[in-house]
């Protein structure tokens, strides 16, 4: 199984604009998504999927994904609403007042997590969410699994995307994940560019953005005083595709620069792609 994963749209951002760039980056993301060789089984959509939560922004989303031809399966992040994001995507389940819910396919179960918090750039993440993802994961023991959710539970060190590590969150997301060896990974947003770590005894991959990317700046930040840095860049558009082989997940960040062929698969490598066949027998 193929899944697709795209981050931080951000559509409605420049809805002024004709065409608008966050969606000319959504449809560039999209483009190549269809063009691959093989495309998702589903699509992830991490969160930040628009700009002010607007029912007319979610729309805009769902009907350009449509031509894809595949299930999309959306949770929402700091700039979303529930409500609208729900009316737009009706398939997506509903806990406790939160957008969080179990896909199942090809023996893989994937648990779409809600950390938004309106009102709040961070994450969150309450008991009684937490209490949700501890039952999922208690019921499917031998299952692998799958977290998907908007904000890391990590610093990924660009200082003002970052959580404060003491927040109360973070630790009540690690109880509820913690002794749970089936998980095979969590896959996240937020932070507009690729990056991934070891956290809790997890592997956390963070999904590229198709809107703009934060700048890669590790240096210290004083909130009260602008040194004139570049934190907002134009690099291409990004997403990812999880590849499932039924044992184990593999995660691929890909941005949407043109792939010029420099190679083909043919008799002019056919000696080096079989030496390298020959190496694992």
């Amino acid at each position: 199984m193929l899944i697709g994963q795209l981050t931080d749209i951000h559509i409605g951002f420049d809805r002024k604009a004709d065409p608008e760039l966050n969606l000319l980056r959504l449809r560039q993301a999209l483009g190549r998504i269809a063009a691959a060789p093989q495309r998702p089984d589903l699509m992830l959509l991490t969160g930040d999927l628009t700009e002010f939560g607007d029912a007319e922004s979610f729309a805009t989303l769902r009907a350009t994904l449509a031509p894809l031809g595949v299930p999309c399966w959306p949770i929402p992040g700091n700039h979303d609403q529930r409500d609208t994001l729900i009316a737009a995507f009706p398939a997506a389940g509903m806990h406790d007042g939160f957008v969080q819910y179990a896909i199942e396919a090809e023996g893989l179960c994937i648990l779409m997590l809600d950390t938004f918090e309106p009102g709040r750039h961070g994450g969150a993440f309450c008991g009684a969410r937490a209490r949700w993802l501890s039952e999922q994961l208690a019921a499917r023991p031998t299952t692998p699994t799958l977290i998907a959710m908007h904000h890391p539970p990590f610093a990924s060190g660009i200082a003002w995307m970052d959580p404060d590590l003491d927040e109360a969150w973070l630790d009540r997301f690690a109880g509820a994940i913690a002794g749970h060896a089936q998980i095979v990974g969590i896959t996240t947003g937020h932070v507009h560019r690729a990056a991934t770590t070891r956290w809790r005894g997890h592997t956390v991959t963070i999904c590229p953005s198709t809107a703009a990317a934060v700048a890669l700046d590790f240096a210290p930040m004083d909130p009260a005083r602008p040194d004139d840095r570049v934190i907002i860049t134009d690099e291409p558009p990004g997403f990812a595709l999880h590849h499932w082989d039924g044992t184990q997940l593999t995660s691929h960040l890909l941005i949407t620069s043109e792939a010029n062929p420099l190679a083909r698969w043919n008799e002019g490598t056919r000696a080096m792609i079989a030496g390298m066949f020959t190496e694992r027998s």
